[in-house]
C-alpha cells in the first residue's frame, strides 16, 4: 500500500474515532428530564403557597427529590426569564431584559444553550411545548409541538376572546389570554367556539363532554413526553428532554373536572394586609406618573373587582379556583411523564428538574399579575431529582436561582462548563447546586448570599445600570428601582412582605451594604446619551433593515431619519434625531 493511502486511511480513521467520542463518553452519563411550567408560583403541595393545592404528583417528585424552598427566578416574565436560565447568563449580561428574540443579543448567540451544549456533547436534545418563549427549535435533535396556549373561546367573528362566563370589564380590559378563565364546557346553543393553538395559527378543538373532547396542548405534549420516552428507555440513547407547559399560563381553561375538585364557596384566599400597597414604589416606574392605574398587576386587580361588582372576596376566589384548577391538571400530566420513568430503566439513571420560569402574585399588594419583585412573582418551585446524588426528601433553605440550573447539570453529567461558541460568548453566571442536592442543610456551595431578580419594563434598548431589581437573602429582601426608591423587608419575621423598613434609622447600614452589594453586581456605568442613540440606532436598524437605503449594511442618522418619517409623516417620534 502506498504511504500517502495509508496515511489518509489513517487519518480517516482517526476522524470517525474524534466524531464518535462525545457520543461514547455521553452513553455512561445521566439522562435529563427538564420540566418547566409557566407562571407558576408556590401554589404546590409542601411549598406553603395555598393550603388546598392538590399537587400529589409533584409531592411525590420532592419526596424522592431535594426542593429548593427559596428558589427565585432572574426575572419575572416569559422570554428573558427563559433565555437566562437556558443559556445561564443573567440578564445584565446578555442585555436580554424584554421580548426581542433572545437570539439576536450578540451574547446569547454566541454562547450555546443548554440543550445545544448537550447536543454538542452526544446527547440526543428533544423538546416539546413552552420551553424556550420562542424562536429556539433548532437548538433541539428533534422538537414535537408549539407553544399552545389554548384553549380559547371564539366568537364566531373569527376573534378570540375571554371565557363566555367572565363579566366585564375584565373580559374587555384584558381580553382572551389574561382576561379569561373557567372551565371547558360543551358551547352548543351559543355563538361561541372552542380554539386552540399558537399565534402561528388555530384550530378547532371538540368538546362535547369530559369523555368525548380533544386534548389541550399540555395533554399532547405529555402524551409525546411519555411516547419519546418510552422509546429512548429501549434504545439506551442519552437524552435530554425539555418538556415545556402552558398551565397555569392565562387563560386558565381546563377541564371541569379540576374546578370540580375545589368548591367555590371553599376557597380560602390568600393572607393580604389592606393598605399593603402603600409603602412600595414599583408604580413609581410610571413615567411622570404616581398613579397605580399605570402598572398592569394593579389593573389587572381592580379590573377583576370591578368585574364581580366590587366583591373582593368573590372576584379573588374566582380567579384562585381557576389557577388551583389549572396547577392541578399540569400534576395529573406530570404524574403520566413519571409513570414511564419510574417504571422502566430510565428511574435509576435520568435525572428531574421540575421548576417554572416566574410566579404569580394572587392579589397581596393589590396586585394580580407577575412582573414584580415580591416574593409572589420571584418565587418559583424548584425540585431536582439526582439519582445516587441527591437526598431524597431534603429541603434547601438557601436563596438560589434559575441561572444556577446549567450549571448544575453540567456538573451532574459530567460535561464542560465552557458553554461559549466564541469569545464574544460568555462563561455561565451561575453555580452548581450539587453541593446542595448532596447536603441540603449544610452543603458548601460556591453561590452568592441572594438571589438576583431583575424587572422588565419595555425600552427600545435596555441599560443594565438603569434597571430595577431586587435580591432576596436567607432572611431578607432589598428592592431598587431604577428611579432610586428602596424597598427592604425582614422575611424571616415578615414573611409576606408586609412592612418595608427602608426608611427606618435602624436599618440604615444594613441597606448601605445591600445597596452596595446589588451595585457592585452590575455594571456600574450607565451610558452616555451618545451610546443610547448608538444603541437604539443599531435596534431600529435590526428591526428596518430596509432602512439602510444605499444598502452599505450601516444605517446613518439622515438614513433613519428619513425612514421614520417615511413610516410616520404625522412625525409621532419618541426618540431623538
Amino acid at each position: 500500500m502506498h504511504l500517502p493511502l495509508r496515511l489518509l486511511i489513517l487519518a480517516l480513521a482517526l476522524s470517525i474515532l474524534l466524531y464518535a467520542a462525545p457520543e461514547a463518553d455521553a452513553k455512561d452519563r445521566s439522562n435529563v428530564l427538564f420540566i418547566v411550567c409557566d407562571d407558576l408560583n408556590d401554589y404546590i403541595e409542601t411549598l406553603g403557597g395555598h393550603p388546598q393545592a392538590r399537587t400529589p404528583n409533584i409531592r411525590r417528585l420532592i419526596e424522592s427529590g431535594v426542593s429548593f424552598t427559596q428558589a427565585h427566578c432572574n426575572i419575572p416574565i416569559c422570554n428573558p426569564s427563559r433565555a437566562s436560565f437556558l443559556t445561564g447568563l443573567y440578564p445584565h449580561t446578555s442585555g436580554c431584559y424584554g421580548f426581542d428574540h433572545w437570539d439576536g443579543y450578540e451574547v446569547l448567540k454566541n454562547s450555546r444553550t443548554l440543550m445545544a451544549h448537550f447536543r454538542h456533547h452526544g446527547y440526543h436534545a428533544l423538546g416539546t411545548g413552552k420551553v424556550m418563549h420562542n424562536r429556539g427549535r433548532d437548538q433541539w435533535s428533534e422538537f414535537g409541538y408549539l407553544s399552545d396556549y389554548g384553549p380559547f373561546a371564539n366568537d364566531g367573528q373569527k376573534k378570540d376572546v375571554a371565557h363566555p362566563d367572565i363579566p366585564s370589564p375584565f373580559r374587555d380590559d384584558f381580553g382572551a389570554v389574561d382576561g379569561s378563565f373557567g372551565p371547558l364546557r360543551n358551547l352548543e346553543g351559543t355563538h361561541f367556539t372552542w380554539r386552540t393553538g399558537n399565534w402561528a395559527g388555530k384550530r378547532e378543538l371538540k368538546y362535547q363532554s369530559e369523555t368525548d373532547r380533544d386534548p389541550t396542548g399540555d395533554e399532547l405534549n405529555a402524551a409525546w413526553a411519555v411516547k419519546k420516552l418510552g422509546e429512548l428507555a429501549v434504545s439506551g440513547k442519552p437524552f435530554l428532554m425539555g418538556l415545556g407547559f402552558i398551565r397555569p399560563h392565562t387563560p386558565l381553561i381546563v377541564p371541569r373536572k379540576y374546578f370540580d375538585l375545589f368548591p367555590l364557596e371553599s376557597i380560602k384566599l390568600p393572607e393580604i394586609r389592606l393598605g399593603d400597597i402603600e409603602d412600595t414604589f414599583k408604580h413609581t416606574l410610571a413615567p411622570g406618573s404616581d398613579d397605580r392605574s399605570d402598572d398592569r398587576g394593579h389593573k389587572m386587580y381592580s379590573s377583576l373587582i370591578k368585574s364581580f361588582k366590587g366583591d373582593r372576596e368573590l372576584a379573588l376566589r374566582k380567579f384562585i379556583q381557576a389557577y388551583l384548577a389549572s396547577v392541578a391538571s399540569v400534576d395529573d400530566l406530570v404524574g403520566e411523564v413519571l409513570k414511564v420513568v419510574e417504571s422502566s430503566s430510565l428511574k435509576d439513571n435520568t435525572i428531574i428538574v421540575f421548576t417554572s420560569d416566574h410566579g404569580w402574585g394572587m392579589g397581596e399588594k393589590d396586585y394580580l399579575y407577575k412582573n414584580s419583585l415580591w416574593q409572589e412573582s420571584t418565587r418559583v418551585p424548584l425540585v431536582i431529582r439526582a439519582p445516587g446524588v441527591g437526598k431524597a426528601g431534603g429541603a434547601c433553605p438557601l436563596p438560589v436561582s434559575l441561572v444556577d440550573l446549567y450549571p448544575t447539570l453540567l456538573d451532574l453529567c459530567g460535561l464542560s462548563a465552557d458553554t461559549r461558541l466564541n469569545p464574544k460568548g460568555r462563561p455561565l453566571d451561575g453555580y452548581s447546586l450539587k453541593p446542595l442536592l448532596m447536603d441540603p442543610q449544610e452543603g458548601a456551595w460556591d453561590g452568592p448570599e441572594a438571589a438576583l431578580t431583575a424587572l422588565y419594563k419595555w425600552a427600545d434598548y435596555y441599560d443594565p445600570a438603569g434597571q430595577s431589581y431586587s435580591q432576596r437573602y436567607r432572611d431578607w429582601r432589598y428592592v431598587r428601582y431604577a428611579n432610586g426608591k428602596e424597598e427592604l423587608y425582614h422575611t424571616a419575621e415578615d414573611p409576606h412582605e408586609w412592612h418595608n423598613l427602608a426608611s427606618k434609622s435602624e436599618q440604615a447600614g444594613r441597606l448601605q451594604r445591600y445597596r452596595k452589594d446589588l451595585l457592585g453586581i452590575i455594571p456600574s456605568r450607565p451610558l452616555s446619551e451618545e451610546q443610547k442613540a448608538t444603541r437604539w440606532k443599531n435596534h431600529y436598524f435590526k428591526k428596518n433593515p430596509s432602512a439602510d437605503t444605499n444598502r452599505d449594511g450601516k444605517l446613518s442618522w439622515p438614513e433613519l431619519n428619513a425612514h421614520r418619517v417615511k413610516k410616520d409623516p404625522a412625525g409621532d417620534q419618541k426618540k431623538p434625531k
